[in-house]
Formats: structure tokens, sequence, C-alpha cells
């Protein structure tokens, strides 16, 4: 169970992390050979989950805590763990004009244990988009021996953790 945060705590944090992260610049993927960029869009990931629902305060300040092992984590690791591929509708402005249009989404997640601390980090593409940061999950359990799934103890998917 996590420890409550009070309101000066987690105004502090939040502002802190996201001045830190509106400063990154675009780090080195060694296992996808691309950039990955680090949008404001990922940041709002952190504080909501799902269509706005905002996450409890707890779980933002630890996601913020781990931002810095993310990034190390990003530039570090060369092989990917984890790959989905999927379809999803996004409201678009084309030419003066709102409207849905399906794009294909790809997410590529790196687990592996940053300065003592077992992290998964989700970067995603929609499209033909730029590869973006997602967002940081601790201590996310391992459901897998090489090849052979053991047992299924993810819960989630990667569009909402």
């Amino acid at each position: 169970m996590s420890t409550p945060i009070d309101d000066t705590e987690y105004k502090a944090l939040r502002e802190s992390t996201q001045d830190w992260f509106r400063s990154l610049t675009p780090v080195q993927s060694p296992a996808l050979q691309q950039l990955v960029h680090f949008t404001s869009e990922g940041f709002e990931h952190l504080m909501y989950k799902g269509s706005r629902n905002m996450r409890d305060r707890s779980s933002q300040a630890m996601r913020f805590k781990l931002l810095r092992r993310a990034v190390e984590l990003i530039s570090l690791s060369s092989t990917i763990q984890e790959y989905e591929e999927t379809t999803k509708s996004f409201l678009v402005k084309r030419h003066k004009r709102k409207g849905w249009e399906v794009k294909t989404v790809y997410y590529w997640g790196f687990i592996a244990i940053v300065r003592n601390r077992k992290i998964k980090v989700i970067v995603r593409k929609i499209g033909g988009g730029q590869i973006h940061f997602w967002s940081v999950i601790p201590s996310w359990t391992t459901n897998r021996y090489r090849d052979i799934k053991l047992i299924s103890t993810m819960k989630g998917n990667p569009e909402e953790d």
C-alpha cells in the first residue's frame, strides 16, 4: 500500500518533474535505432489513465520519481522485451474539418533493473509519426521464462498503464 502524499509535496514534485521533462531532448534508443521523443502527451499519461481519469496522487508521484530511470533505460537498452501492434481511432483535423481516422499504434516495452529498481518503460508510435515515451511502470511482473508462458500475471494494457 502506498503512503498518501500531501498537496504541497505533490505540487512541488509535479512541477519540478514537469520542468525537467520539458528540458529533455530526444534520446537515441539502441534497441529501436531511432530517437525517442519526450512529449507532453507522455507526461500527461503519467497523470491520467484512459479517457481523462486522473491516477491517484501516490501513483503519479511514484511514476514522476521513476522518470530519470526511464530515460536511462531507453538510452541503454539494446533489447526489446515486449511489442504490441494495434489499431485505434483518433480524432484528427484535416482542412479545417474534424474527423475520425484509424491508425496503427505500435508499442515497445523495455524491462530492466535500473539503479536497484525494476521498471518497465513503454514507448509508442502512432501511424508514421515519431516514437515517443508513453509510460513508466514500477516493479512490473515478468510472466515468461524464455518463450514459455508460465502464469498470466499482467493486469492492464499498454494504452492505460
